[in-house]
């Protein structure tokens, strides 16, 4: 346990931290899970519609700083590959 009154701070502020960025990594995981559902199942409809609330709920994490730029461009780019490869 810090004894320091700054380390106590930082020790709270990096558990605040911490809880915050969970919660932003945890909805961009749902967000682009609800798209690899819809991929799944063959439902062009549903995938478009999820893919387009995914996209910027992905960039947000990455201008959040919660995913690394080239990881959301990646994941974008292969939810959009697959999206295309659905028969329309």
């Amino acid at each position: 346990m810090p004894n320091i009154a700054s380390a106590k701070k930082r020790q709270r502020t990096t558990a605040k931290r911490t809880a915050i960025n969970h919660s932003r990594k945890t909805r961009v995981r749902s967000f682009v899970r609800k798209v690899e559902e819809a991929l799944t199942k063959g439902d062009r409809k549903a995938a478009e519609v999820a893919l387009k609330a995914a996209e910027p709920e992905i960039m947000r994490g990455v201008s959040k700083g919660v995913i690394h730029k080239n990881t959301g461009a990646r994941k974008v780019s292969r939810l959009t590959k697959r999206l295309a490869k659905l028969p329309k």
